[in-house]
Order: C-alpha cells, then structure tokens, then sequence
C-alpha cells in the first residue's frame, strides 16, 4: 500500500492509547479512537480506517464485539488485536470474529507499526510465540468451524442464516441484530451466493440439515 495506514485505537486505558500513538509517531495516520465498544463502532463506521488496533478486554463487550458489529457493515475494515493476553480463549475468539491478527503488549514500537502495515496490505500477523499455538487450537478445534461450507460465511450472516432458518422475516431480523433490513438483504444475498442455494426455502433446508436452527 502506498502512503501511510489510516489506523483507529479502540482501548479503555487512556495512557496506554496515548503511548501507542507515540511510540508509532509518524508511522500511521492516527484518525481516532475509542474506549468502549459502542463509540468505537460509530466512528470506526463512520471514519472507515484501514486498520483498527484494538484490545480484547473492554468494559462492554470487548474486541470481539467491536469486531463482529463493525465487519458486516465495513468488510474492508481490517482488525489487529493488541493485547495483555496470550489466553487461548481470547485469541481464538477474536480471530474467529474476523480479526486479521493478534500482537501482546510486549511488542515494540517499530514491530507493531510493521504489523500494522501488514494487516493493512491484506496479511495475516501473529505475534511469533502465538502463531503455532493459534493453528494448533484451531487444528484440534472440531465443531460447527470444522464444516467448510459454514466457514465461509462471516459471524453476522451465521447470525441471518440462523434467524432466516427459524422463520423470522427480515423486519425481525433488523430489530434483532439492530441493523437495516437492507443490510439483511445484503446479508441474505451473499449467504445464496457463498452456499450456492436459490432461495429461502433452500437456507432453511441446509440449517437444518446441519442442526443450525
């Protein structure tokens, strides 16, 4: 990529967001940043950043939530998550949200601005002692992930094809997950698309067949 990431800073620790954006200095652009999840997911919506660096833990729902709430609306949107934690629940839920990577807190200013510059150019990063412990967990993690077909489809068309499966109509279905029943139309579209069904009959029938609903 050409010129310098645009990058949000989503954490609830003031300090520690004012330390990230000086040890990156001039590297990104810094073009906001948030402390809990419903501002970030506002302006994140509303600034379209390149990359958001954003922590795990937050008071109201943490990085996966941010992530599974702005990547529906914003798919080009790219997530690195940054973070105290080497936990395997936390890393692999947020990967599983959609984050393109995940760094600790331990990593140098130069590194991460290097990481972040990868994400943005469409890499996957992981800080080194993660990245065999991450496809390891996601080796031995058998389950709904575990079926190709499901796989592709993001968490929020999991969500839609779930609800369309039970019968909700769209209307619903934008007051359950509160967005626009044209973006459940959206949502609805690529799921034909990605399982290569006709209609709405057709979801239903692959949900259940695979214990979905």
């Amino acid at each position: 990529m050409s010129g310098k990431p645009r990058v949000f800073l989503v954490d609830d620790h003031e300090l520690f967001r004012s330390g990230v954006r000086a040890e990156l200095g001039d590297a990104v652009d810094v073009v906001g940043e948030a402390s809990e999840v419903g501002a970030a997911v506002e302006m994140i919506l509303e600034r379209r950043p390149e990359v958001v660096l954003l922590d795990v833990h937050l008071p109201d729902g943490g990085g996966r939530a941010v992530v599974q709430r702005v990547a529906p609306e914003a798919p080009e949107v790219r997530f690195l998550a940054l973070s105290v934690s080497d936990a395997a629940e936390d890393v692999i839920g947020v990967i599983r949200a959609g984050a393109r990577g995940y760094v600790t807190k331990t990593i140098s200013g130069p590194e991460l601005a290097d990481a972040i510059r990868r994400v943005a150019d469409g890499d996957v990063v992981f800080s080194r002692r993660l990245a065999g412990f991450v496809l390891d967990a996601f080796a031995a993690s058998p389950g709904p992930s575990a079926d190709p077909d499901l796989d592709q489809l993001t968490a929020r068309e999991q969500e839609v094809l779930r609800l369309i499966a039970r019968g909700y109509p769209y209307k619903a279905i934008a007051k359950e997950l509160t967005i626009s029943a044209r973006t459940v139309e959206t949502h609805v579209s690529s799921v034909l698309h990605k399982l290569q069904l006709s209609n709405r009959h057709d979801l239903t029938r692959w949900a259940t067949e695979r214990r979905l609903i």
